[in-house]
């Protein structure tokens, strides 16, 4: 198969634009010099295999989506984020949503190889109310995941995972963004969250992207601003329900306290129960109609010690250095599902050891260090 080197130039230039790279930065990094990378992306030039090669793995792409006609490439969906919301992005959190894509396109190809077994999941709303489509939603979910109907959810994140979706958290530099959902054209349903955010508020934007999957996906692209900033349109009426979506799935109405005379402690108790936020349970009880505003307010007054909020991924089972450590992980979108598929799949044979680094985005001594941590061996030979 001839390859078009026009079309290879174009997607180059294209992928460092998107990343709001700048030429110097590429061959600072990539030791490939700036008049070189200037060639190639005029089409003045045709690349070599390494510097394809090269190229690829420091944009983060499958260095298929260059060469390959026939791939569809993951250049549409970003292009479409930047230029809707372009300037909600440094070019350091431009390179994470990059890392996030390709940690979901290496994930999708790990579960097929692995014959990892997912839950279907579909809904499909009736009525023209949109924050309806909400609790209904919710229900047959968690009906599907055979949740017992006084059960809470405890990692959301694995729920989600579960019914096929890519879930990754990330440390962003804009911390007005508490997530965003991307309908990637290999991997399929992507959702990202905000690392920047408490655990708590983390579990309800994970179920608040999970909404946008479930509804949204012929938008290709969601952007999910926290509720008070400058970005947030209250009148946004996939919001108003992907929001609705979140609280019924992390605290279905019918499991919401019955509380005669809330009090600071019963607010954090109950926060801590359904671990959410203590603002999400008062809208929550609100809308159920179970407080007045004064009891909402006083509710959200308070708030759990973060020291005493249970994150799935940093267990207390661990010691502070392994927990620190694992936070560091996440920080970067390694979660616990996605670092285990990696070595479960160097284990098979399935990855070599260079590979296992690649898809951990770390070098030889970062995949060392991880694999103790996880308490994984590494085979060389392979």
């Amino acid at each position: 198969m001839a390859i078009d080197y026009q079309a290879v130039a174009k997607k180059l230039w294209q992928a460092r634009e998107l990343q709001s790279f700048q030429v110097e930065a590429v061959s600072e990094e990539t030791g490939i010099p700036s008049g070189r990378i200037d060639q190639i992306e005029s089409g003045e030039s045709v690349p070599s295999g390494d510097e394809v090669l090269i190229l690829a793995n420091f944009y983060r792409h499958d260095f298929r989506d260059f060469l390959d006609e026939s791939r569809p490439a993951p250049f549409e969906q970003t292009d479409i984020l930047y230029r809707r919301h372009g300037d909600a992005f440094t070019s350091e959190d431009r390179r994470a949503i990059q890392e996030f894509l390709y940690l979901c396109e290496i994930e999708a190809s790990l579960e097929a190889d692995l014959g990892s077994q997912k839950v279907s999941f579909s809904f499909t709303p009736t009525g023209p109310i949109y924050k309806a489509h909400g609790e209904p939603a919710a229900k047959a979910l968690r009906t599907e995941l055979r949740y017992p109907s006084n059960a809470i959810p405890r990692d959301v994140f694995d729920d989600f995972r579960r019914i096929g979706y890519h879930v990754f958290r990330r440390r962003l530099m804009n911390s007005d963004v508490s997530g965003l959902y991307i309908e990637h054209p290999i991997a399929g349903h992507c959702l990202l969250v905000n690392y920047d955010e408490d655990v708590y508020r983390q579990r309800f934007s994970v179920s608040h992207e999970a909404a946008h999957a479930i509804f949204d996906s012929s938008d290709s692209v969601m952007v999910s601003y926290r509720k008070g900033t400058s970005r947030y349109d209250e009148r946004d009426l996939r919001e108003i329900r992907a929001n609705r979506f979140a609280s019924c799935y992390l605290m279905p109405p019918d499991l919401l306290p019955r509380v005669p005379h809330w009090t600071a402690e019963q607010s954090v108790h109950w926060a801590q129960q359904l671990r959410v936020s203590t603002q999400a349970l008062s809208f929550a009880l609100r809308s159920a109609g179970r407080i007045d505003e004064a009891t909402a307010q006083k509710i959200r007054s308070v708030s759990v010690p973060s020291t005493e909020k249970i994150d799935p991924e940093a267990p207390p089972s661990l010691n502070d250095s392994e927990r620190a450590r694992r936070m560091t992980l996440l920080e970067r979108g390694l979660s616990d599902y996605y670092v285990g598929l990696c070595f479960e799949a160097h284990h098979r044979g399935i990855i070599s050891a260079g590979r296992l680094g690649e898809a951990l985005l770390t070098d030889h001594a970062g995949t060392r260090e991880i694999s103790v941590l996880f308490g994984r061996s590494i085979e060389h030979g392979s």
